[in-house]
């Protein structure tokens, strides 16, 4: 099953909760919640108390609770980790080169009830991947340089895509494959095509008029290129 995930970094922050209630109600299956801190990125965004304070629009029409997905662009991790799954992450990512103590933080996030994720950067090989794969949840493949939103997709990121897809699906795991960073309309499908199966979108969604009709046109896409 392919999941789109628009992150709020792209949204309106004074109108945050509105905003997310109207992504989901336009189809969104995640939220993305992209933290920075200024040391690990040269940029500053959000913390747990706005984790908090959007969970409870987290949730769709039928009532059916929508995840609540956090990227952690920060170091060190641990403590943050802890105090984003008391504030209602339902998965966290973090940065393997941001932490001393990959394998340990990772089944902390587990043991505090969230799924657990690697973060790979464009140039960061997948090397450690292969020593903690038993404790990972989601593999997150950056196709742009961290800290910023907007910017260009890097092609690049399509064989490291294939090669990640090799090693979840020789693992025998059911491990979500998620790809951050310029996915558009234009480019989902080989994003799609190369192995991914969540799809983080974050101006080519909130920076258009319509949400609902982005996201269609996004699965559009991916099915006719996964099964044309």
């Amino acid at each position: 099953m392919h999941l789109i995930a628009p992150s709020i970094l792209s949204a309106d922050f004074a109108r945050l909760g509105e905003e997310i209630t109207s992504v989901i109600k336009a189809g969104a299956d995640w939220i993305h919640f992209d933290v920075m801190d200024n040391h690990y990125v040269p940029n500053l965004t959000i913390g747990p108390d706005i984790a908090r304070a959007i969970k409870p629009y987290c949730v769709n029409d039928s009532g059916t609770a929508i995840p609540l997905d956090v990227h952690l662009m920060v170091k060190p991790v641990d403590s943050l980790a802890e105090l984003f799954a008391k504030a209602g992450a339902d998965s966290i990512t973090f940065h393997p080169d941001a932490e001393i103590h990959v394998d340990r933080s990772l089944q902390a996030i587990r043991d505090l009830g969230c799924k657990a994720g690697l973060v790979f950067n464009p140039a960061t090989p997948l090397d450690q991947l292969r020593y903690v794969i038993d404790k990972v949840d989601i593999v997150l493949l950056m196709s742009v340089n961290p800290g910023f939103g907007g910017q260009s997709f890097i092609p690049s990121t399509l064989d490291k895509i294939a090669e990640a897809r090799r090693l979840i699906d020789e693992s025998g795991r059911d491990i979500r494959l998620q790809v951050d960073g310029g996915v558009k309309i234009e480019n989902i499908a080989d994003v799609a095509a190369a192995g991914a199966d969540t799809f983080v979108a974050g101006s080519a969604i909130f920076n258009a008029d319509d949400y609902s009709s982005v996201i269609r046109e996004m699965r559009g896409r991916i099915t006719a290129r996964v099964n044309g």
